[in-house]
């Protein structure tokens, strides 16, 4: 079995060590635009590691997997790796790209392959909490996800650019197009980052969960921002970016109905983005080459894997999720 990783910036780095980690790897190819940063890496990684220019994936073919882990392109290199039968997982965290990924459902089918997309911190982590959470209802009516932080400088950039982006809810069997910024609700995130000003931006998650979650009613997705971020959202950036990230979290909400009963669960996590995307990320990957993911095709992983397992595997990578059971002081979420 053979991988490889393309990109190797705060999440890919990761990535390629998690999938080394993970063991029982013939082959790990290595592609950045930096050659010294790929070489660098394929040193400490080992003999299993090697090395392959831009625009190559060396000697990848039928049934390995492709990590895509750049700013950008990860259309065009997930149709050059389905072409060569490969596997395909992307970090991609933007509404174009994922909605271009999406797009090569039919072309993965016929070649049976997966095109796993989102497979990041958020989107990735936060589809399989929305997914596990999910079980716990006969029938799901919302799933709203929220995000504080980023990963690395791209990541941070990408952050920069999404508050200033058209965002993307689904209300009601219909798509809504909102002004990014705006809709800002104060979201409780797991200890230690507690209560966070969030607002809408143009986020993917309910592009991915929309088709896992049958009958939702409403999906959204929010990012946390102060008031200079949303000032400054339009402007380039006005300070360099941490180069590995900070403290990140996520939280997720499902409210839905169980018999005539409706409740809600409320999932989180927090962590380093950029390490955390870096493990699920590998994780999907290993699980696209040992054939554990469900029907060939490009989804999201809310609609892929068995959230339980996945999750379990992740806790064992030190991925740990908070469940919010309430707290004396901080309200219960509101509803509509």
């Amino acid at each position: 079995m053979r991988a490889a990783v393309v990109g190797l910036g705060a999440v890919g780095a990761r990535a390629a060590r998690q999938l080394l980690a993970l063991g029982d790897l013939e082959r790990l190819v290595l592609v950045d635009e930096d050659a010294h940063r790929a070489e660098a890496l394929a040193q400490s990684a080992g003999p299993v590691a090697e090395c392959a220019p831009p625009g190559s994936l060396g000697p990848l073919g039928e049934g390995d997997v492709v990590l895509a882990a750049t700013p950008g392109g990860h259309e065009a290199l997930a149709r050059s790796a389905l072409a060569r039968g490969c596997h395909v997982v992307s970090v991609a965290d933007g509404i174009d790209e994922v909605q271009a990924l999406l797009g090569l459902d039919a072309q993965a089918r016929s070649a049976g392959r997966h095109v796993v997309v989102g497979a990041g911190f958020s989107p990735g982590l936060s589809c399989v909490l929305a997914a596990f959470a999910a079980r716990a209802f006969e029938q799901v009516d919302e799933v709203h996800v929220a995000r504080f932080g980023t990963g690395g400088p791209a990541c941070a950039r990408r952050h920069h650019l999404l508050l200033s982006a058209t965002a993307l809810d689904w209300r009601d069997g219909r798509w809504q197009s909102r002004r990014g910024g705006s809709g800002r609700e104060l979201c409780w995130f797991p200890d230690p980052v507690r209560a966070v000003d969030c607002y809408r931006a143009g986020l993917p998650e309910a592009l991915l969960l929309v088709p896992a979650l049958d009958g939702v009613a409403r999906a959204t997705a929010r990012l946390a921002a102060n008031r200079r971020d949303r000032l400054t959202a339009h402007l380039p950036m006005l300070r360099r970016p941490h180069p590995e990230g900070e403290l990140g979290a996520i939280r997720v909400e499902v409210r839905g109905r169980q018999g005539q009963a409706l409740d809600d669960r409320v999932l989180g996590a927090v962590d380093r983005p950029g390490l955390a995307a870096g493990a699920v990320a590998a994780l999907a990957a290993r699980w696209a080459l040992d054939g554990r993911l469900r029907q060939p095709g490009a989804a999201g992983l809310a609609s892929l894997v068995d959230p339980g397992p996945f999750l379990a595997t992740l806790a064992d990578r030190g991925i740990k999720v908070a469940v919010f059971e309430g707290t004396e002081g901080v309200p219960a979420p509101p509803r509509p």
